[in-house]
């Protein structure tokens, strides 16, 4: 018979939030997977545990994950955790479940932790739907494709973001979605340096622009309006573009940025404006 994975979530930064079944968890268990087992280790020393430790991360997960799976085949139980929040949520501890689901192996998730969830609830924007995206393309070209198909989305969208790509990723959101469309950075959530900045994108890109980014953030990005798409029609979009550029904007910038207010085709706004 096989054993059991436990999904056991991590503090974000504050350790007063590991619930007492997650310590239960990782005290019954044979062994633990770790993201990394040199975190891991000081939440067991923390916790007063002395735990077998395995690792699985992103680079090792065809190897560690078969023998993982293997080792829950042979009966033994196994808690997965990443370094902080919600494992096999936007970490590779998806392909974990993945195979355990494809062998019939038990899989139990615990609550707990999660930046998402934490930042969405304090955001101020609508939280009844929402989409999380994770990490966008490190990329250009391919962070701004992803952000033109999100043009249109209605739902509240969530993003992760390291400090030193923020500038770039503002930049592009608000190319994208234009300057009034409301944002909510959150930084180092749980932490000591704890912050939640609510602002539109174009003082976000303002702030950051003067001041270095520092630490992890979750960018809560409000939705697109309902239903706009059907009143706006590429003659609204030629206009659009036509004021941008009259404000400096480059034509490449200028339909980029129509098209992202008002939800239209960015290829086909381009190759109207061409011809006027």
């Amino acid at each position: 018979m096989p054993g059991t994975l436990y999904l056991v979530p991590t503090p974000i930064g504050n350790l007063g939030d590991l619930s007492r079944r997650a310590a239960e968890t990782f005290a019954q268990v044979d062994f633990i997977a770790a993201e990394d087992t040199r975190v891991t280790l000081k939440l067991l020393n923390y916790l007063g545990l002395k735990k077998p430790l395995v690792s699985y991360y992103r680079h090792n997960t065809d190897q560690a994950g078969q023998q993982i799976l293997d080792r829950l085949l042979n009966g033994e139980s196994c808690a997965l955790c990443t370094d902080a929040g919600t494992p096999a949520i936007s970490d590779p501890g998806e392909d974990l479940v993945a195979l355990c689901a494809a062998q019939e192996v038990p899989v139990i998730p615990l609550p707990g932790p999660c930046a998402l969830v934490t930042a969405l609830s304090a955001s101020g924007l609508g939280t009844a739907r929402f989409v999380f995206e994770g990490f966008l393309p490190m990329n250009k070209k391919n962070r701004r494709a992803r952000l033109e198909v999100l043009a249109g989305e209605e739902r509240t969208m969530l993003f992760y973001e390291a400090p030193h790509k923020l500038t770039a990723t503002l930049a592009d959101l608000l190319a994208a979605f234009g300057p009034e469309r409301r944002i909510t950075l959150c930084r180092e959530l749980t932490k000591l340096h704890e912050e939640i900045f609510r602002t539109t994108l174009a003082q976000a890109v303002e702030r950051y622009q003067a001041e270095a980014p520092r630490g992890e953030f979750v960018l809560v990005v409000e939705g697109a309006p309902e239903d706009r798409g059907e009143s706006v029609t590429l003659e609204d979009g030629l206009e659009r573009v036509k004021d941008l550029v009259e404000k400096g904007f480059s034509r490449k910038d200028a339909v980029r940025q129509a098209a992202g207010e008002l939800g239209l085709s960015r290829n086909e706004l381009y190759a109207a404006s061409v011809g006027k």
